[in-house]
């Protein structure tokens, strides 16, 4: 042993993600490990909102540089009405 610490894993990406609930109701998200966290959302162990809105399904996720701008992807959506919702996933970034 050598006594070098291994290189630590590669962060992952933070996205914005979009899920429809069962109730026909939308869920937005950040995280940085989108597959655990629908995993934790369809368990019933994800938000408040999705414990008593079940996820039907995963309608799509944008990433971010860092969780800053994921973050502020996030209060961007969420003000927006439901038909907009699913565009804004797929909408090119702005420099504002």
């Amino acid at each position: 042993m050598t006594g070098k610490k291994s290189a630590p894993p590669a962060a992952r990406q933070w996205c914005l993600y979009l899920i429809e609930c069962q109730d026909g109701s939308f869920y937005a998200g950040i995280t940085n490990d989108l597959a655990a966290r629908y995993e934790a959302h369809a368990g019933g162990r994800g938000a408040r909102y999705t414990r008593a809105h079940p996820p039907r399904r995963l309608l799509g996720a944008k990433p971010y540089e860092n969780r800053a701008a994921a973050s502020r992807a996030e209060w961007e959506i969420k003000q927006l009405p439901k038909q907009r919702k699913l565009a804004y996933l797929t909408a090119p970034e702005t420099d504002d």
